[in-house]
């Protein structure tokens, strides 16, 4: 009866996922949020451009609105990144085990990795829509004002839930889903490479090590994590371009329209604009992402 008792109370596999990627969506945003903030600005300017490079961008944000420029729009990712990254973990945490079959001590190989993470990433771009919608727009939006779809002037936004009000009402429920196609083509191959890479180089890092049961150090977890971002973007950046104009223009356009006026107005670097501070950014905010979620998961299992 002691023995059992101090075991203490096992927290579900699906609850840890859920808890320890809520630990890491938060991480990710307080490190990451000023740098997306850059990248979605230098994304979404006019031709000619507005800003020379990143650098320039942060000294213009800096010098209008001071330091808290950096976080604008925060209040839509901290509230949400939390919520989907539990989501995408505990979606990737149940498709691993679904590929595991009744074994839960199988390893499963790269490819599976990938396939379940590619999953995972299907189901995230419904949560990451909206969300990235409202923070694309509070981000980007004109302290003067806002142009709405018939081309009048109305007031700024004055926060997340006024800038989701205010869509609803001008494009209906579905404005909140504007670039939802996108989203998809975006966050699928994303999560695939993503878990792939943080995966692969765990295994790396652990057949390095001379011990074979000797635990990944903090150096191993933040490096494979960093790393892991820049896998994650690799194969979806041009799609987040295509987002991130499609989510601020006034009137709706098809990915096709989109494509074809990015085209038009810069040509094919434009799918590059804002690359610079979304790869800085990339290695800090998942290297805390996935640390937060792994120290979350220790401390479960300690339990």
């Amino acid at each position: 009866m002691a023995a059992k008792e101090s075991q203490g109370f096992a927290i579900p596999k699906l609850a840890q996922d859920l808890i320890a990627g809520t630990a890491g969506g938060w991480a990710q945003v307080v490190v990451g949020h000023p740098f997306d903030t850059l990248k979605v600005r230098l994304q979404t300017q006019p031709s000619p451009p507005i800003y020379k490079n990143a650098m320039d961008c942060f000294r213009s944000l800096v010098k209008q609105e001071g330091p808290k420029g950096l976080y604008r729009g925060v209040a839509s990712p901290l509230a949400g990144i939390g919520f989907c990254n539990a989501v995408v973990f505990m979606c990737n945490g149940e498709f691993r085990r679904m590929l595991q079959g009744n074994d839960p001590n199988k390893t499963l190989s790269l490819l599976e990795i990938g396939i379940a993470g590619s999953m995972a990433g299907t189901v995230m771009a419904f949560f990451n829509c909206p969300i990235e919608l409202l923070k694309v727009k509070l981000q980007t939006q004109d302290p003067r004002g806002v142009v709405n779809a018939m081309g009048k002037l109305e007031a700024p936004y004055k926060g997340v839930i006024d800038c989701g009000i205010r869509t609803v009402r001008e494009h209906g429920a579905k404005g909140i889903y504007r670039g939802l196609g996108i989203t998809l083509l975006r966050d699928s191959p994303s999560y695939g490479f993503y878990f792939v890479t943080y995966e692969g180089l765990k295994r790396v890092f652990k057949s390095l090590k001379s011990d074979p049961n000797a635990e990944l150090s903090t150096t191993d977890l933040l490096v494979a994590g960093g790393l892991a971002g820049f896998g994650a973007w690799i194969p979806a950046y041009p799609q987040d371009v295509l987002k991130s104009r499609i989510q601020n223009e006034a009137k709706s356009q098809t990915i096709v329209q989109a494509f074809r006026n990015v085209m038009k107005q810069s040509g094919f670097k434009a799918f590059f604009n804002g690359v610079g501070p979304t790869m800085a950014r990339a290695f800090p905010a998942n290297a805390a992402t996935f640390f937060a979620y792994e120290m979350a998961m220790k401390a479960m299992d300690n339990q």
